[in-house]
């Protein structure tokens, strides 16, 4: 139990410190919306196209129920010790000081880049309405948004965050109910029922191979969930509204997805060339709409596509910047990022994250396709390396929670799966981080470019790792060990 000098501490906001004042429905719609985003609106269409509908359904399943035993491991972690620095603050403390700074680092960069792709989206978006504008105006004004949301407060931040997520949610349920009336003929002329799932080689297509693929994709598209760990050091009330948000993250991604997925493959053959086009006018969600009979369906799902991305760039900056600030504060990144604004805004991090964001501006020299593929597939690794390290820290945090003769029942929340849950999502990780690309090594010839660009993300991890480990002697904590003192932003 907490001492009462220990629960003033955690309600007190702390003079210049981050400042608790995120909702229980902030964090919901914060998670919720971090993988709600391009994924589930652009990419579930290949996804489809590539291993039909029932290897697609299949996919997600998978990763869904990994994402799952992964946030159940943070929730227990989170909501026992809720900081900012969330699962790179726990790798320090339960694995290894390199290992935490090393997912810090991976985890900023992911978030980053993911910006700068969020960027390069919506110049790509705009398009749709504005052929002959230079794509520089539209990403430029779509940061000097994000910036200055993130500007505000965290208060700011977590409304923004709520209505972008609500658009998003509001849309996909509306899509599900139109999709089940057509389905069943009541709209849009006659009933389509599961014939899509019995065309030529569905409900699989292209076999074991093809499903490794839409793997990787799913994965991408799952990722931002675990944004309730680094919201956890600007929630009120963790030890209650984590859990809470976690459980509802976890139904609500089922629903959507799953639904999504199963509607779209009902309603659209997988051998429909549309599917894997990637444009917003052929977005799978537009082609129903179309169908349906909804008029100008394309413009409205590029509004609302427009939204998700904004949304997922508000969030990547959210996290990206409260991770550097957390470096910058355990002294693993450059001093001058720990500083906090009147607000309890790490604005200098802030900054820096916002430059580095920019960077997806050379897009629109390079061509907008070139740069974006290799800012997207390296940060896609790095997406599936903090999820590795979420696993690694809740096996140990566990293992050393007893090993120190602490008593279960003490804990806030316990993910009740454990071992099978961070052994199950450790092994699904593994194997879709070294299947990254492994058609380039299936052909006659190995494609070295194609390795190049899947596996960036993961020698970089390794050389910052190894290098910490190297310059610091750093060694693993024995479980004996591990800092279990319970801290609070």
């Amino acid at each position: 139990m907490q001492t009462s000098t220990e629960k003033h501490h955690h309600d007190h906001h702390k003079s210049g410190g981050l400042q608790r004042r995120l909702k229980a429905r902030h964090l919901t719609m914060i998670s919720l919306g971090g993988c709600i985003g391009t994924g589930l609106f652009l990419a579930s269409g290949g996804a489809i196209h590539t291993a039909g509908p029932g290897g697609a359904l299949l996919a997600y399943a998978l990763i869904g129920a990994m994402v799952y035993f992964l946030m159940t491991g943070l929730a227990e972690m989170a909501a026992y010790m809720p900081v900012t620095g969330s699962f790179s603050t726990y790798a320090t403390k339960f694995v290894d000081p390199s290992f935490g700074f090393a997912l810090g680092w991976n985890y900023w960069y992911n978030w980053a880049i993911t910006i700068a792709a969020e960027l390069a989206a919506v110049s790509l978006i705009m398009k749709f309405w504005f052929p002959d504008t230079p794509s520089i105006i539209w990403s430029s004004l779509c940061l000097l948004i994000m910036f200055l949301i993130n500007t505000l407060s965290v208060k700011g931040f977590g409304e923004s965050e709520y209505w972008f997520s609500l658009i998003k949610v509001i849309t996909v349920i509306v899509f599900i109910i139109t999709g089940i009336l057509m389905i069943f003929g009541i709209l849009g002329g006659e009933a389509v029922g599961f014939t899509n799932f019995t065309i030529e080689d569905a409900p699989f297509n292209g076999g074991f191979l093809a499903i490794l693929g839409v793997f990787m994709a799913a994965g991408f598209s799952f990722q931002g969930t675990e944004l309730l760990g680094t919201a956890a050091g600007e929630s009120e009330d963790p030890e209650k509204n984590i859990p809470k948000a976690i459980q509802q993250v976890f139904w609500r991604i089922l629903l959507f997805y799953i639904f999504a997925i199963l509607i779209i493959g009902l309603l659209i053959p997988y051998t429909n060339e549309n599917l894997a086009s990637g444009d917003v006018t052929m977005s799978p969600f537009t082609l129903v709409f179309e169908r349906a009979g909804i008029a100008f369906a394309a413009s409205v799902m590029n509004a609302i596509i427009l939204t998700a991305v904004l949304s997922a760039g508000n969030s990547g900056m959210y996290a990206s910047t409260r991770m550097l600030w957390n470096l910058a504060r355990e002294g693993k990144a450059p001093k001058f990022l720990a500083k906090l604004n009147k607000r309890g805004v790490p604005i200098n991090a802030l900054i820096v994250t916002s430059l580095v964001g920019s960077l997806a501006f050379l897009a629109s020299f390079f061509g907008e396709g070139v740069v974006y593929v290799w800012l997207l597939n390296a940060s896609g690794m790095s997406g599936f390396i903090a999820w590795l390290g979420i696993a690694v820290c809740h096996y140990r945090f566990r293992k050393a929670y007893v090993a120190q003769g602490k008593d279960l029942k003490d804990l806030p929340y316990q993910s009740k799966f454990y071992p099978f849950g961070p052994i199950f999502a450790f092994v699904l990780c593994a194997i879709v981080i070294l299947g990254q690309n492994f058609p380039a090594f299936m052909g006659d010839e190995i494609d070295w470019y194609g390795i190049l660009v899947s596996y960036v993300g993961l020698p970089l991890f390794l050389i910052v790792w190894l290098g910490y480990k190297w310059t610091k002697k750093s060694k693993l904590i024995p479980l004996e060990q591990c800092d279990l003192d319970r801290e609070y932003d």
